[in-house]
């Protein structure tokens, strides 16, 4: 199919989004279904992704990052979500990390920190879920008690991507319960420096399987109080000001494993015969790639429009909620209609749609379920 895209993108963002594309087709994609079966966590593929600077997207160069713009990360991001969802994904909360430890971080913070996620030494975790509180951020209860030069934290934390992996943990935690949303701070988490990090258990999952989910148990963890992320009661804050980022890459995601799912299924049905002619002559299989298409091609060209608002610096919850709702739910349905073009094959896993729709499914629920982007959205049309 023709890329009509790359007509509106710079000469720059089309040599990160080909380098990606390369390197997620060499490197990734071949073990992808492997990874799956066994929940392999991708060291290796980690570390060819780094040596090319796809680790440090989002870190300035002069600590060791590529310092690549949100469109280029995006454009990225639907590149390796194409060849394996799960790893998008991981590399994915991996980049933010670096991203709000180069936003909110002091020199100290930065030097320490960033090189080593930018060259994949240090994986990064957001520990922000907890077993009794997602969307509600407010109804977190981890704490985080000052004890003279250290910060003490105990909770649970739950579905915390990288956590089992982590070298690096921002932790938002309770500083002062008694502030509501202004109590809340971030904390920088050494999990090998730092007893008390605790790792309860890496969840089972319906699919994206090699990107790794934990139940992180944080007893008694003593932390050096110049490990606060920023200004002590800004943590809430912080996390809702990355929201439209997270959410944008969230529909970047979605719409690369949509994509791949649209290419598998045009290439069965170029392949696959029935009344003497390849299926892709029947009217109704051709109907349906032609719905998949268009919705996936809507949804790249608005994720980018999303994408420059927030590179541009411009308020934008209503478009990067509309950009992960559209997404989401497209690729849901896309994957679904490409495993049934595969017919009795597509529901076996020798071919890869029936994991592409197991691991899309989850992009209706992470950074936000289609309800909380639904009330977004609403709350946004006055």
């Amino acid at each position: 199919m023709t890329d009509t895209s790359a007509v509106f993108l710079s000469e720059l963002e089309l040599l990160i989004r080909d380098s990606a594309r390369k390197v997620a087709a060499e490197v990734v994609a071949p073990t992808a279904a492997e990874r799956d079966r066994t929940a392999a966590w991708p060291r290796a593929e980690l570390q060819a992704v780094a040596e090319l600077g796809f680790l440090g997207m989002l870190v300035p160069e002069e600590y060791g990052g590529s310092g690549t713009s949100f469109v280029e990360y995006c454009l990225a991001i639907e590149e390796f979500a194409a060849a394996d969802t799960g790893f998008a994904t991981l590399i994915h909360v991996h980049n933010s990390v670096g991203m709000a430890i180069a936003r909110l971080g002091n020199e100290e913070q930065k030097r320490k920190y960033l090189p080593g996620i930018a060259d994949g030494s240090r994986i990064g975790a957001f520990l922000l879920s907890e077993p009794h509180a997602g969307s509600d951020t407010g109804a977190f209860r981890t704490s985080a008690r000052r004890d003279g030069d250290s910060y003490v934290l105990n909770g649970s934390k739950q579905f915390i991507s990288n956590g089992s992996e982590a070298g690096v943990g921002l932790v938002l935690a309770v500083t002062d319960k008694n502030a509501g949303k202004r109590g809340s701070s971030l904390l920088i988490v050494d999990p090998q420096e730092h007893p008390g990090y605790v790792v309860a258990c890496v969840e089972h999952k319906m699919g994206q399987r090699s990107a790794h989910v934990a139940q992180i148990q944080l007893d008694d963890c003593r932390i050096p109080a110049n490990n606060l992320l920023g200004e002590e009661g800004s943590g809430y804050r912080a996390v809702m000001g990355s929201l439209s980022e997270g959410r944008v890459a969230i529909a970047a995601v979605a719409t690369g494993t949509a994509r791949a799912a649209l290419d598998a299924a045009v290439k069965y049905a170029k392949e696959r015969e029935a009344y003497g002619a390849p299926i892709i002559q029947l009217q109704g299989v051709a109907f349906d790639l032609a719905d998949m298409a268009t919705r996936v091609e809507l949804s790249r060209q608005f994720l980018l429009h999303a994408a420059r608002l927030c590179e541009a610096e411009v308020p934008c919850a209503k478009e990067a909620s509309m950009a992960k709702l559209f997404a989401s739910e497209m690729a849901e349905q896309v994957c679904s209609d490409a495993l049934q073009v595969h017919g009795g094959y597509g529901y076996l896993a020798d071919f890869p749609v029936e994991r592409y729709c197991r691991d899309v499914r989850v992009t209706k629920i992470y950074e936000g379920t289609s309800h909380i982007q639904k009330l977004i959205i609403s709350r946004n049309l006055a």
